[in-house]
């Protein structure tokens, strides 16, 4: 809704101001004619967004397992005759995420003042994935919302439990990773600083292993601050490169051919693009429309580029298969896949079921890559811990000569 302040007279010449929300112009005006005939001046108020109390904390993205039961609920509903406008509102009073709560109460207010659902929903829904917006749309035109909300709910549903996995999958080795480098700022900042003042102290004549553990911690006492700006001046220099298409390539082909992690990445695209087609297709989107969409749903940029490219050649006849063929990026399965689905006229199930494959293989490929990550690490800590202990202990050894 949008607030408008007005001037208008009354039925018996007064002259009065106020505000009044609406959809547009037309229907403010509708609203002030009730009580005031003649309107002077009608104008929409500026929204104010200047103010740190208005600004709102996070990356404004709404999460997907929150979005993905708001969608089961509101199909639910509207399955028990429930008007579309109550059923919003009723199902954003209820969650508990503050972003779907918003966008919810704020759509419910805009359709139930006349605005269509699609509408609505791309001007208060922000951080909504763009599949939201166009399956909504596509249940409008089709007259089969309630449909389009299971669809998106088993869709996002899927999409956060692959996400849950990952996560799952990469807790372990991060946990390890941030343990070595506290233990390591803990050793070469006050074990080996302490332990040097002692060996200085005596004199000896210190092995080289001993010297080289602590020239290091000499360095990074002495240079630690030019580390940290180092390290902070690298990160964002890349985070720069790769916001330019130059730099969003090379991160792309990069993530398509690491070890482990290039097979993770592919398998990864290849599901999410059969699950976002597969959803699509099954809302009534066309095929054209239908990849244009999933282009922009997908991480890797090289696979991105690859399905944004087939558009202008489907609208000129050729098929998806045919298409998929022509890719570098995704494995030859799903092209074949999607060739065979084409020809047996049951596109949308073939990419359900591929994608629910892939998804699984992903699963693997995490495993499989995870359980080669985790002896590697374990082999370089217990490498780095032993040259720390002969480091410290040879010197122990000659000490008593020096007491």
């Amino acid at each position: 809704m949008t607030t408008y302040k007005y001037k208008a007279q009354t039925p018996e010449g007064m002259t009065v101001s106020g505000v009044v929300e609406a959809v547009d112009q037309f229907a403010a005006a509708d609203k002030i004619k009730e009580t005031c005939p003649i309107i002077l001046s009608i104008e929409a108020e500026k929204e104010k967004g200047n103010s740190i109390l208005d600004m709102e904390i996070g990356s404004g993205k709404i999460n997907m397992k929150s979005l993905s039961i708001a969608c089961s609920q509101i199909a639910i509903t509207l399955r028990a005759g429930i008007p579309l406008a109550r059923c919003l509102e009723l199902i954003g009073n209820q969650t508990e995420d503050k972003g779907v709560k918003k966008f919810l109460l704020q759509t419910a207010e805009d359709v139930s003042g006349g605005a269509s659902l699609s509408a609505s929903m791309e001007k208060y829904g922000k951080g909504l994935p763009i599949t939201f917006i166009e399956t909504i749309r596509a249940g409008e035109q089709t007259g089969n919302i309630e449909e389009s909300f299971q669809q998106m709910a088993d869709y996002y549903d899927k999409m956060n439990k692959t996400k849950e996995k990952v996560k799952q999958a990469l807790s372990y080795p991060i946990f390890v990773v941030v343990v070595a480098i506290v233990v390591l700022i803990i050793v070469m900042a006050f074990v080996i600083p302490s332990l040097t003042q002692t060996f200085e102290s005596l004199g000896a004549n210190l092995p080289i292993i001993t010297v080289i553990l602590i020239n290091i911690s000499h360095f990074f006492q002495h240079w630690w601050a030019l580390i940290a700006l180092v390290i902070v001046a690298i990160v964002f220099s890349w985070k720069a490169y790769v916001r330019t298409e130059k730099g969003k390539e090379v991160q792309g082909k990069i993530q398509l051919k690491m070890p482990g992690l290039g097979k993770i990445h592919t398998m990864s695209g290849a599901a999410d693009f059969a699950n976002t087609m597969a959803m699509l297709l099954n809302s009534g989107i066309t095929v054209n429309n239908a990849v244009e969409i999933t282009a922009k749903t997908l991480g890797n940029y090289i696979q991105q580029s690859e399905i944004d490219g087939m558009v202008g050649k489907i609208e000129e006849g050729h098929s998806l298969g045919e298409c998929m063929k022509a890719t570098t990026s995704f494995p030859r399965t799903l092209c074949e896949m999607c060739a065979i689905g084409e020809e047996s006229g049951e596109l949308s199930s073939t990419l359900e079921v591929i994608g629910d494959f892939y998804s699984n293989e992903t699963d693997v490929a995490i495993k499989a890559a995870i359980s080669k990550l985790e002896p590697t690490m374990l082999i370089f800590l217990a490498l780095f811990a032993g040259f720390i202990v002969i480091a410290i202990y040879m010197p122990m050894f000659t000490m008593y000569n020096y007491m």
